[in-house]
């Protein structure tokens, strides 16, 4: 089971293809541990920014039918902070890959940012340039393939470690954007973070969300997000790792068949708990087994060769 289900993602070796996403419990080391006992192949933290950063005020977060909407404000204790729970981490864990994600208001400062990431452990670090509603940033900056190849030129100049690059489907072109950033050196995609939405409470009139304009995640963006890794494989010659309303193992095979090598679980978390890791890897497995194949990258793409 192990061996097939194993992935290299950038030259990170995970044990199998799902990754716990940036902004769910990433928070402190304790609970991106709990993730990594509960199956995950690869944790990544919430978005850590050069300095401690507070968000928004509440309300923050609300469940919609479809999903979660959010506007957090990319709250984090500042990326020095953060040393100790990576520590942490690699006391007990030390197979399984600890990815930073990364924020900034220019390319310089995802630059310093990133450098400190590797400095306190990191094994790699996935660039937010695509969060929906925090101004200067995010995907202010994801939004234009200049700026975005900028932001990877900057961070490949000071950090020896693997760069993913988090994409915004908030564009008219992603792959425009994807073969801007991989052209400057990125080492992987992770496709797709949220997709700008808000929700008004028709009582009050008002929006629900003190920042008004969220970003929605869960099963109602996943299509989106399985279109986005389709046309980004047919495009860009790196690994893409997949995030977008995955909730089973069904839906992470069809993320593998659109191109993705490997999957990010975030929203499912809130609503399946930790055990949505080792469910969905148990799935993959079974349906590999069954399927007569070796190795899960015996699907990466498949869809695209009939």
């Amino acid at each position: 089971m192990v061996n097939r289900l194993t992935v290299d993602i950038a030259g990170l070796k995970l044990r199998n293809p799902t990754m716990l996403a940036a902004g769910i419990l990433g928070m402190s080391g304790a609970s991106l541990l709990e993730a990594i006992k509960n199956g995950a192949g690869a944790v990544v933290t919430k978005s850590m920014g050069l300095k401690p950063r507070e968000g928004y005020a509440n309300p923050a977060v609300v469940q919609v039918s479809c999903g979660i909407l959010n506007a957090m404000g990319l709250p984090n204790p500042g990326i020095e902070n953060f040393a100790e729970e990576i520590q942490e981490i690699k006391k007990k864990e030390k197979c399984v890959p600890i990815i930073v994600s990364v924020y900034g208001f220019s390319a310089e400062e995802f630059a310093r940012v990133a450098c400190v990431a590797e400095r306190i452990g990191a094994d790699a670090v996935e660039l937010n340039v695509s969060c929906p509603h925090v101004e200067k940033t995010g995907s202010e900056i994801g939004q234009n393939p200049e700026l975005v190849a900028e932001v990877v030129e900057k961070v490949k100049a000071v950090t020896t470690k693997p760069v993913i690059l988090k994409l915004t489907p908030n564009v008219a072109d992603i792959v425009q954007i994807a073969e801007s950033g991989v052209k400057a050196g990125a080492d992987a995609i992770t496709a797709i973070n949220t997709l700008r939405a808000m929700k008004i409470d028709i009582e009050t009139t008002q929006p629900v969300l003190a920042n008004k304009i969220g970003g929605l995640s869960g099963p109602a963006i996943k299509p989106v997000a399985v279109r986005c890794v389709y046309e980004l494989y047919e495009k860009v010659d790196v690994p893409i790792i997949g995030c977008g309303g995955i909730t089973t193992w069904q839906d992470a095979v069809e993320f593998m068949l659109a191109g993705a090598s490997a999957i990010q679980i975030g929203t499912a978390i809130a609503w399946k708990n930790l055990d949505v890791f080792n469910s969905v890897t148990r799935g993959i497995d079974r349906y590999l087994h069954m399927k007569d194949f070796w190795s899960v990258k015996e699907i990466v793409g498949l869809s695209h060769r009939h």
